[in-house]
């Protein structure tokens, strides 16, 4: 399942890093898929790519409006549109990268050929997933993230603690997120089937299990420089 509970520790951040090592050479263009409230969107938009960033929440798109520069702010904000991708029509090999981050099972798996369809030639599209557990390699992996997870939260809490802030010594830094939280859905589509899908209709494209309930799927468009 996706273990998404309001703690400091956040799984879908965990895997920024990882996500943006997946970025054609040369980026410009990027579009996030059900962006929450946009912290990745806005990491994309500080490399200064031009990023459209979509979610079907009005609130959620509200507060990734309410978190990134304005004019003036230094650096490019992303262009947040509340929209359900399963409803939208997309520029056709438009994106040089496709992010879609813990929001796939939200949606139909056929999904991805839209998203597909929308990369330029030698784009990339990168799924960070979720899957439900139910076979025993699945709940082999569920029982090493759990000790994996709790020092992670604990790490992430104890720094936040500590951190001091511009105010002053033993305040929170930064700005905060407002309290708003995407829907959450449970996966109901298990890795096996994503596996298989995924060949089908992302030919040439990679998945790879993670910790944390996650799954990285990565597909790059034939074609390009």
């Amino acid at each position: 399942m996706c273990h998404d509970r309001a703690m400091p520790f956040d799984h879908n951040d965990h895997y920024h890093r990882l996500l943006l090592r997946q970025l054609p050479h040369g980026c410009r263009t990027a579009l996030d898929v059900g962006c929450g409230t946009g912290r990745f969107a806005r990491r994309l938009a500080e490399r200064g790519i031009e990023v459209d960033a979509i979610d079907p929440s009005a609130e959620v798109i509200d507060a990734a409006r309410a978190l990134s520069p304005g004019p003036g702010g230094g650096r490019p904000a992303p262009r947040f549109r509340r929209a359900d991708v399963t409803r939208t029509v997309l520029p056709r090999e438009h994106y040089d990268f496709v992010s879609c981050l813990a929001s796939l099972h939200h949606m139909p798996f056929g999904t991805v050929a839209a998203l597909r369809d929308a990369l330029a030639p030698g784009g990339v599209l990168a799924v960070l997933g979720c899957y439900p557990e139910v076979s025993a390699a699945d709940r082999a992996w569920s029982l090493a993230a759990v000790p994996a997870n709790a020092a992670a939260r604990l790490a992430v809490a104890v720094g936040e603690r500590v951190r001091p802030s511009r105010g002053g010594p033993g305040r929170f830094t930064g700005v905060r997120t407002p309290s708003v939280r995407a829907p959450v859905k449970r996966p109901e589509m298990p890795l096996e089937e994503v596996r298989r899908e995924a060949a089908a209709l992302l030919p040439g494209s990679t998945l790879r299990r993670l910790l944390f309930w996650r799954y990285l799927l990565v597909y790059r468009k034939p074609g390009g420089r």
